[in-house]
């Protein structure tokens, strides 16, 4: 039988993370959402074969999309594969998708997704935020205080 790595307990799930949100974006607010996937792209996602870059959310006809999201072909599958850059639905309800799409159109926010993680039933997730655009100062700030924490840091471990 074959030893598997331990994973810790916030990591035992997750699929893809995005962390250039983090560094274009402030995010405001974040919500879980469901994804509509077919069998060979839930495998892919097992095997890690997610990738976020440049993915964002778009709403359609009180539908939200993801798009720019790919996942990988699953090689078993063969013919009988999925398209890897098709844009996926999201799963969420009415009201949410409408309370978004209000906020994107009258404060000029962005949906995009975080991270996709499978939850404790199995099922993946999608973590969408809703994020507001930084300027070119905001990441010199953002920089600027992440350096401080880390000096902050060294300082504290030297001194014991």
């Amino acid at each position: 039988m074959a030893k598997t790595a331990a994973r810790t307990k916030e990591d035992s799930g997750r699929v893809a993370e995005n962390r250039k949100v983090y560094h274009h974006y402030f995010i405001e607010e974040t919500l879980e959402a469901g994804l509509q996937l077919t069998g060979t792209e839930v495998r892919s996602a097992r095997e890690g074969g997610v990738n976020l870059t440049d993915s964002y959310v778009r709403v359609d006809k009180s539908e939200a999309w993801l798009i720019g999201c790919r996942f990988a072909p699953y090689r078993p599958a063969g013919q009988a594969n999925h398209d890897p850059d098709r844009p996926r639905k999201l799963l969420l309800h009415r009201r949410q998708i409408d309370r978004l799409a209000g906020r994107v159109k009258l404060e000029g926010l962005t949906l995009v997704v975080t991270k996709i993680y499978f939850d404790k039933n199995g099922r993946l997730k999608a973590e969408l935020g809703l994020a507001k655009g930084k300027k070119l100062h905001d990441k010199r700030a953002s920089a600027r205080d992440q350096d401080a924490k880390r000096e902050i840091a060294r300082a504290m471990r030297r001194r014991g």
